[in-house]
């Protein structure tokens, strides 16, 4: 198939049409702003339904709504829109409803900056809002593994009965690159028997709900929630290794500080410094058992993490690396993003050079 140039935001929001997405509510933040305007005049042609929330409350109960009703649906928001969806994003949770989530970060706290960051990273991958709950979190860090995941996530949600986020910082979402359109391997999914969608000569309702007053009874369905999340990690963990094997410097990275990574090993490599990058791919689940058995690798001197944030995934590397290595942080807040010359310095003084 033919190469396309596509903005990142623009290729996320088609992705999920291709996807078989129909429904998108939204409210309008940057730097996300093009996933509503794309869904504004797509979702029209191919007969879906695209509305504007009066805020990101309305706009995250409105999927919730459609989602009971078995659609496929969607939203997307930056950083505090997202802050404000978490409520219906756990009672969503809580009533095992299928829906894809799309945060393109900013910076922050707060307001913040409308420049890219990855401060959300603790809020996507232990739960913004309240309770037991999680969602698989794919991270891409080029347009192309947007595409691919974003439509991909449509079918995790359903398969599990459960939100789902994709988890890009603004320069994904802004950046434009080459793009093959590709369609995820299919898998064999449920039928959506626990829709609301009216009896339709049943004679027993099909009831959504995420309240249990009798504590008994809330516990085993907590229970069985974990389960499902436990299957999650099993089947849902991904991660990419580029020249991890031998190296004497790991880093590890997500979307796009893990490309500014690959130019830093690039300048080690004529240093005679080998160096490798670890990549979640999906930041939850965690891929704690791989990293830490690179990062136990004799050859392995030094543990950095590359991050868009003050350090959120830093404690996800250390849960792995369990103080078998020194681990460092390259970190920068507010839309501040590292270059190639800081990362390889850090990885000198990490080695004593």
């Amino acid at each position: 198939m033919a190469l396309e140039l596509w903005k990142g935001n623009e290729a996320i929001a088609e992705a999920a049409v291709r996807a078989g997405c129909r429904y998108f509510f939204g409210y309008p933040i940057t730097p996300q702003n093009e996933i509503p305007e794309y869904m504004a005049r797509r979702l029209p042609e191919v007969g879906g339904c695209f509305l504007q929330a009066e805020s990101e409350l309305a706009a995250i109960n409105m999927v919730y709504g459609a989602s009971g009703a078995g659609g496929r649906v969607m939203t997307s928001s930056s950083s505090p829109g997202i802050s404000l969806k978490q409520e219906g994003i756990t009672y969503m949770a809580g009533a095992e409803l299928p829906a894809v989530i799309v945060n393109v970060m900013r910076g922050g706290p707060g307001l913040g900056t409308i420049q890219p960051a990855q401060g959300d990273y603790y809020q996507a991958t232990r739960g913004g809002g309240n309770g037991d709950y999680r969602l698989v979190v794919l991270a891409p860090n080029t347009i192309q593994e947007a595409a691919d995941l974003m439509q991909e996530a449509f079918d995790i949600a359903d398969l599990y009965r459960n939100p789902v986020m994709l988890l890009a910082d603004g320069m994904i979402g802004q950046m434009m690159e080459p793009l093959e359109w590709r369609s995820p391997s299919p898998r064999p999914l449920p039928p959506k028997n626990w829709a609301a969608t009216g009896l339709q000569g049943r004679d027993t309702h099909r009831i959504i709900n995420s309240l249990f007053i009798d504590p008994v009874e809330c516990e085993q369905h907590n229970l069985r929630l974990q389960e499902k999340y436990r299957e999650m990690e099993q089947r849902e963990l991904r991660f990419e290794e580029r020249g991890c094997q031998d190296a004497e410097v790991l880093f590890v990275a997500y979307g796009t500080p893990s490309r500014i990574v690959m130019s830093a090993i690039d300048r080690l490599a004529t240093r005679k410094i080998r160096a490798g990058l670890f990549r979640p791919v999906t930041v939850w689940p965690f891929p704690y058992e791989r990293l830490g058995q690179l990062a136990a690798s004799p050859s392995v001197r030094a543990v950095i993490t590359v991050e868009l944030s003050a350090g959120q995934m830093l404690d996800d590397v250390r849960i792995a690396v369990e103080g078998r290595k020194p681990v460092s942080l390259v970190g920068h807040t507010g839309g501040v993003v590292p270059t190639p010359h800081e990362i390889e310095a850090a990885a000198l003084a990490a080695l004593g050079r």
